[in-house]
């Protein structure tokens, strides 16, 4: 492993690249990477750096953001084949679709959707300012795209907005459930529970904490509480711990297996040969770029 890290290191410096990696991938990658975060987190962190390659070790649509946001960069995704099943639960055509029949309503996009279905967007949004977002727009019809527990997480603040779930779901988030956190809690009475505002509504109704993974990170610091059930994927349990070596943090076992696809090996392979590269069309990356553009 150590002549790998070696080899991607030095590729870096004489490709002029850097490695972004999300929270939920191996602990290995994340060691390697320039920058760990969230995938917007990370999106705008490659449109601050002079590098020329990005290596986005995570699933297809972050890589995609990445590649709307930098278009005159070279984005590359490790494993061709790391994909978000959620992402893929809204398809662009069945979205336009839907707007046919209901053009008095605003498209509000996570930003775990493809690049398709942010050109069909209004504006986009994360799981830390989805509730900013939606109160923010005048429209009061929202679809919200693609993930049903983010909507009902957001509607839930904002009851005065009639906001239509698109009925996709992150089957991470979807199979933690209320069993799983309450045996923890029985093992670890002290612990503080965190969740992902993708969990169901069940989970999210007993934690203590609801939050993306930045606002986790966040949380986790700054709380004098020394023990936490970390409601999401387990890979945020490796930076959790990493940040915080005097807590203790315990995973739910929650794996995402497009995350885990991508291996060192598979860094150093595609940073090499400069493989996988991630391209959006023009006319649907202008497009998209609107949607984000006026999230940020």
């Amino acid at each position: 492993m150590n002549e790998l890290v070696s080899e991607i290191r030095k590729l870096k410096e004489e490709k002029n690249a850097i490695v972004l990696a999300h929270n939920y991938e191996r602990g290995e990658i994340q060691d390697i990477a320039d920058y760990t975060g969230d995938s917007l987190e990370l999106s705008v962190k490659a449109t601050e750096t002079d590098a020329e390659i990005i290596v986005f070790s995570a699933v297809r649509f972050m890589a995609e953001t990445a590649s709307i946001l930098n278009p005159d960069k070279k984005v590359l995704l490790p494993d061709k084949y790391a994909s978000c099943r959620l992402a893929e639960m809204c398809p662009a055509e069945k979205l336009r679709e839907w707007k046919e029949k209901h053009p008095d309503f605003a498209v509000v996009s996570y930003v775990n959707t493809f690049a398709e279905v942010k050109a069909e967007s209004d504006i986009c949004c994360t799981s830390s300012n989805a509730v900013h977002i939606v109160r923010s727009l005048p429209d009061h019809n929202i679809l919200f795209t693609p993930d049903k527990n983010l909507a009902s997480f957001t509607s839930e603040k904002i009851p005065e907005k009639n906001i239509i779930p698109w009925q996709g779901y992150c089957y991470v988030h979807q199979h933690i459930n209320r069993g799983k956190i309450t045996f923890l809690k029985s093992r670890y009475p002290e612990a503080e529970v965190m969740a992902h505002p993708e969990c169901t509504p069940e989970v999210r109704r007993i934690a203590d904490f609801v939050g993306s993974t930045a606002q986790m990170q966040k949380h986790a610091e700054k709380s004098k509480t020394q023990e936490y059930i970390v409601g999401t994927e387990d890979g945020l349990t490796y930076r959790l711990e990493k940040d915080n070596p005097e807590k203790r943090f315990y995973p739910v076992g929650a794996i995402c297996v497009g995350m885990k696809r991508n291996t060192l090996h598979d860094v150093l392979f595609s940073l090499k040969e400069e493989k996988h590269e991630v391209h959006v069309p023009e006319i649907t990356r202008i497009k998209a770029y609107a949607a984000l553009n006026k999230m940020f």
